[in-house]
Parts: C-alpha cells; sequence; structure tokens
C-alpha cells in the first residue's frame, strides 16, 4: 500500500516524523515523502529535516510563498501531477496549512483516498485562513485523526460518520517525547547567555498580530513591560520582522534591553528553550500543546483557540492582544501563581504507532 505522505511548513515535519518511522515498521506500507515547498527557507527547512531525523523528501514541489490562492492553486497543480505518476492508495496530509488544504482537493477529485491527521480542530473563527483549510480537509477525509475530545465532538456536530473518526492522540507530542533527550544536549541557553537565568520565551507569527500596527504595538509595550522582570528570547519569524521593520518600529526593540532576538532557530534548540522558559508568550497553535505536555506556564496572544484541551486541561490561559493582560498574566507566573495543568488523554509519544495501524489494517 502506497501511501504519499504530505509537508509543507515547518509544523508538519513534527507531525510526519513519527508517522513515517512507524510506517516503515510495516512491510506492507510504501511511504513516499512530498514536500510541497510551501515554507520556503531553505536552510530550515534543511535544519528541521535534520533535527527531525527525516528522510530526504522523496519529491519536492518547491511551490515557494505567494498569496494564498496564488500557492494554493501552484500546490493543486504539481501535486496532480504527483498523484498521477504515484497512484498511490492513500495521501497523508497534517495540519492546517495550505498543503494541508490543497493536496486533500486534488486527492478527493483524483478519486484517492484522504487520511487528515489533526483532524476535528476549531477555533470558529473563519477570519484564520487556517480554519478554512481546517474545515475543508476534514469535509473530504476518509480517515480523521484526533488529538483531543473537542475534535470529536467537532466532528460530529458537522455530520462527519462516525466511523471514520480515531481518537489517537498527538503527534505533535510524539516528536516531543522521541527528542526530549537529545534537546537537553543543545548549547542555546549557553549562547544566548542565558543558562541559569529565568527567561520568557517568545514566538510571534500570526498576521492578526504582526500585519496590524496597533496589536503588533500593543504586543511590543507589553513585551517592554515583561523584561523589566525576566529577559526575553524572541527568535523572529521573517514576517514578523518584516513588518517590524515596515511600521518602524526599531525604535522600541532597541530601547528594551532585556529582549534578546535571535533569527529562527531549529527544533532542537527551540525544544530546549522551551522547556527551561519561566513562561512562554506565543501566538502558536502546536506550542499550546508543548508546554501543556511540559507543564510550563503558556500565555497565548490570542482571541481563541483550536486546541481548547491546552487551556480546559493544560498550562495555556488566553489574553488576546491586551497590553495588561500579557504583563498580568506574565508576572502571575513570576509570583508562582499559576495553575497546575496536567497531560491530556492519549498524549503519551503512542500516536503514530496508533495511527498507522489502524491504515496498515486496510493494506
Amino acid at each position: 500500500m502506497k501511501i504519499i505522505n504530505v509537508v509543507g511548513a515547518r509544523p508538519n515535519f513534527m507531525k510526519i516524523g513519527p508517522i513515517v518511522r512507524a510506517m516503515n515498521r510495516y512491510s506492507q506500507i510504501e511511504p513516499v515523502l512530498v514536500h510541497t515547498g510551501q515554507h520556503y527557507d531553505e536552510k530550515m527547512s534543511k535544519l528541521f529535516f535534520e533535527d527531525l531525523e527525516l528522510p530526504e523528501p522523496d519529491i519536492y514541489l518547491n511551490v515557494g510563498s505567494a498569496t494564498h490562492a496564488q500557492q494554493t492553486a501552484k500546490i493543486m497543480i504539481e501535486f496532480e501531477q504527483v498523484v498521477e505518476k504515484e497512484r498511490p492508495d492513500m495521501v497523508l496530509v497534517v495540519g492546517d496549512v495550505n498543503s494541508t488544504a490543497a493536496c486533500s482537493m486534488v486527492s478527493a477529485k483524483m478519486g484517492v483516498k484522504i487520511v487528515h491527521v489533526e483532524a476535528g480542530l476549531r477555533s470558529f473563527d473563519r477570519r484564520m485562513p487556517e480554519e478554512i483549510n481546517r474545515i475543508v480537509t476534514d469535509a473530504l477525509s476518509d480517515y480523521l485523526f484526533v488529538t483531543e475530545q473537542s475534535g470529536i465532538d467537532n466532528l460530529k456536530n458537522e455530520g462527519v460518520d462516525e466511523s471514520k473518526i480515531h481518537f489517537t492522540g498527538n503527534v505533535m507530542i510524539d516528536s516531543l517525547i522521541h527528542f526530549l533527550e537529545k534537546a537537553k544536549n543543545s548549547g542555546i541557553r549557553d549562547r544566548l547567555k542565558v543558562n541559569g537565568h529565568p527567561y520568557a520565551l517568545v514566538t510571534l507569527h500570526r498576521p492578526s498580530n504582526v500585519d496590524v500596527r496597533e496589536n503588533l504595538t500593543r504586543l511590543l509595550d507589553a513585551f517592554k513591560l515583561v523584561e523589566k522582570d525576566l529577559k526575553i528570547v524572541f527568535p523572529v519569524h521573517p514576517r514578523t520582522r518584516k513588518m517590524m521593520k515596515q511600521f518602524e518600529l526599531d525604535s522600541v526593540i532597541d530601547s528594551m534591553s532585556g529582549l534578546i532576538l535571535t533569527d529562527p532557530i531549529g527544533y532542537l534548540d527551540f525544544m530546549n528553550l522551551m522547556q527551561n522558559a519561566t513562561v512562554v508568550l506565543t501566538d502558536s497553535g502546536g506550542i499550546q500543546e508543548e508546554t501543556t505536555y511540559l507543564g510550563i506556564p503558556c500565555v497565548t496572544m490570542r482571541e481563541n483557540t483550536e486546541r481548547p484541551v491546552t487551556v480546559d486541561v493544560g498550562t495555556n490561559i488566553l489574553v488576546g492582544t491586551n497590553t495588561d493582560l500579557v504583563v498580568e498574566n506574565a508576572r502571575k507566573v513570576i509570583d508562582g501563581n499559576w495553575k497546575k495543568g496536567r497531560i491530556p488523554e492519549l498524549w503519551d509519544g503512542k500516536a503514530a504507532e496508533r495511527i498507522v495501524a489502524v491504515l496498515a489494517r486496510e493494506a
């Protein structure tokens, strides 16, 4: 049984890694790895592939950056040729990036079964491109593998046949567990001179936060107050760096003596920073899950989350772009006044094994 596994952007690599490793243990499964090149930073892609011990992609589409419509169209055109040539039995997609939806649409129209890993997550905010991608992919998929109870509830409410839904846990956590020891050997904290010091770790990339001057300014104002109490390590996304320059916010950045800006960093280095952080301030999706598993306080700078288990069970809280709330919650952590989360059901490092076991039964 030939299964095409699609990666497009960095968060996909962490999810596909455990799945490909699990597939390689089954003689009846032939995995093919397709990298659409949606994430176009060659150096970063290479770093992530090496960190996550992924094999070189069998096929690289090199679609690059563009508008949502242009990028989705280009992926569809290129991926159609791949499906035509490879004739897979299934196409497996993960997460919610443009590659996820584009490859699902091609597969559906060509009569190939679709497997969606991380299905059913909903923010109920259709202003987020990822929400559209999730809805489209889930509507087309034949196998929907779910990370948390909310995903099951959402899919049932949308009328998805229950026989298609499988609660298997979280492959993102599989990667985290697999590489936890290796990440401890990273020298990133020494290089950034924060080893032995409390610090906040920041990630910020969501268009609603960085493309709107008012929102970006509010968040930088919050960091300016937080850095009075804690050093801040901030690996800057290329999009965020571009917008800070465009909005002429360099002087705000320069005024923060406790702020350590870096270029984007690899998975193992980032994981080392995350597991040793006092608090994480983020607008990412996956980081909400990783901090919950690690028991690290997470302040999410968004109005909503598609991963509610991280708030209901885990260490996460939503604060939007409210300067006062970001600062207030960072200070709560510093004061030791933070909720103790717990690890959600089936987040045990074996999600990929469960997923591939279901698929292998079809071979």
